[in-house]
């Protein structure tokens, strides 16, 4: 695949998420839609969404339940793309949404592969190949972020570095949607800023790829860690989201 395919795939799976059209992503206007149900969504994406906003960079598109089309309009048409991505801006956006018992929950920045900076890494280690029954045993909170517990069947492919017969550093990945699969990874506390964790991620998105899907990685912008990671391993910032859920729904995130 060329860089361009993998922003394409990319595009059109936002598209079924977001209930648009590829190409709204790539409109000088931002643009709303009515967020809707999808089989073919990520498996995670609770459907349909109360107000999600979605940027390639290009625009702003936003996913919203009727109700609220109006108030995202005004709030998207006021403020630049970025700015309303960040503080003090999204302030305002949260504030027009607590009447209707929500708030802004979810920020993250998502990365797809270059496919020129893209390679497999050495770190020391031994690094190996792992499948859906080597992960059995693993669903603990050391490896939360490369494999999920909530969603076992999602977890197909993994790579993993080994001190001697000692687990130290994991990258799995979860089928989330047809065409693309989402990369996490953790690395013991001790074995950490040793290379582990771009070696592995490298490693597990090179095996995506030949397997002919998409590998995504996805970030808070200010987990300084993770996206150093992400570059390292080879890849590099393709859209953002931010997404409002209700009240309780943050309040029990935040307990």
């Amino acid at each position: 695949m060329t860089n361009q395919e993998i922003y394409d795939i990319a595009m059109r799976q936002s598209a079924i998420d977001a209930n648009c059209a590829p190409s709204d992503f790539l409109e000088k206007e931002n643009k709303i839609v009515l967020s809707a149900a999808n089989e073919n969504a990520r498996r995670y994406l609770a459907l349909p969404f109360d107000c999600n906003l979605v940027s390639y960079g290009n625009n702003i598109v936003a996913s919203v339940r009727p109700e609220l089309a109006d108030i995202v309009r005004r709030y998207i048409d006021q403020y630049s793309v970025a700015h309303c991505f960040e503080t003090p801006n999204f302030h305002a956006l949260n504030d027009a949404l607590e009447p209707f018992g929500l708030r802004i929950c979810f920020m993250a920045e998502y990365f797809l592969p270059d496919t020129e900076a893209l390679q497999a890494l050495e770190c020391g280690y031994e690094l190996r190949e792992l499948h859906a029954a080597d992960f059995a045993e693993l669903y603990r909170p050391e490896w939360s972020n490369a494999l999920c517990e909530d969603r076992k069947h999602l977890d197909v492919l993994g790579y993993g570095a080994y001190d001697g017969k000692k687990l130290v550093g994991l990258a799995g990945c979860s089928a989330d949607c047809e065409d693309m699969w989402q990369i996490g990874v953790d690395v013991l506390p001790e074995y950490r800023n040793r290379g582990i964790a771009a070696a592995l991620t490298g490693r597990l998105a090179i095996a995506v790829m030949e397997r002919g899907k998409v590998p995504f990685y996805c970030a808070a912008w200010s987990n300084i860690g993770s996206v150093r990671n992400a570059i390292k391993s080879g890849f590099r910032p393709a859209w953002v989201e931010m997404t409002a859920k209700s009240r309780d729904f943050v309040e029990k995130m935040n307990q």
